[in-house]
């Protein structure tokens, strides 16, 4: 059994596989991450690998207190990686990006894929159907938003997620809302937009904690998949063994 665990800006996830199957699924805050991890894998005692892709800011020691347990393996720019990075900083692009165009690339053979991640921040990573890793774009997710109008304004106030009840905001309140998600989402589409009036083979894979809000929000077809990361992150450590 492969424990993947994907450390995010805010939380950490984490998913337990055997071979391709994930048998348990696990989110949590990284000041718990040790109990977290601990508890794991008294449920499953047969965890042989602990791999993981990180943004955050965990220290490496943290993991390495497991080590008497687990083969660890912490995934990195030097690792094999089943496409051609076209990026033009290749040492700046994100392991967490890599990992899903990794796992995009490994799913969905001989397409164009366009990954959008949603998340702190909103990804858009582009594959090309002959497994090119070309970019996409970063831009901020839905809290860093509703952050940014309370922080960097005097009297705006700091709202939480919430479906605009209209795009014509009736109050200050509804006016956030609507600018945030609605933008959000026009954002989205517009961008695929863009992909596919340039592209054909094309699909769509809309991932990241925001996934289940968005996925019916949006005009364009998609397939959406919150634990994308997670499974991709299986799928290229399986690559990695095969592939070394």
């Amino acid at each position: 059994m492969i424990l993947t665990v994907d450390v995010g800006n805010t939380r950490i996830k984490a998913a337990v596989f055997e071979e391709n199957t994930a048998l348990g699924n696990f989110v949590f805050e990284k000041n718990e991450f040790e109990k977290e991890i601990e508890k794991i894998l008294k449920k499953f005692p047969d965890c042989s690998d602990l791999v993981i892709a990180s943004v955050g800011n965990i220290e490496k020691q943290s993991f390495l207190a497991f080590e008497n347990k687990l083969n660890i393996h912490f995934l990195t720019h030097e690792d094999v990686f089943p496409f051609i990075n076209k990026y033009a900083t290749p040492k700046t692009l994100g392991i967490d990006r890599m990992v899903l165009a990794a796992g995009a690339t490994l799913q969905f053979p001989k397409q164009n894929r366009l990954v959008i991640d949603a998340g702190t921040c909103i990804t858009y990573d582009f594959i090309d159907e002959n497994d090119h890793y070309l970019g996409g774009a970063i831009s901020p997710g839905l809290r860093l938003r509703y952050e940014s109008l309370h922080n960097f304004t005097a009297r705006l106030p700091l709202l939480t997620l919430e479906a605009p009840e209209h795009y014509i905001g009736d109050s200050t309140k509804q006016a956030i809302h609507s600018g945030v998600v609605n933008g959000f989402v026009y954002e989205i589409d517009g961008f695929i937009d863009e992909y596919r009036a340039n592209f054909s083979n094309f699909i769509i894979i809309l991932t990241g904690g925001d996934t289940d809000f968005l996925a019916k929000r949006l005009k364009n077809t998609i397939f959406a998949n919150s634990n994308f990361l997670l499974e991709s992150l299986n799928q290229t450590f399986q690559y990695k063994i095969d592939n070394d």
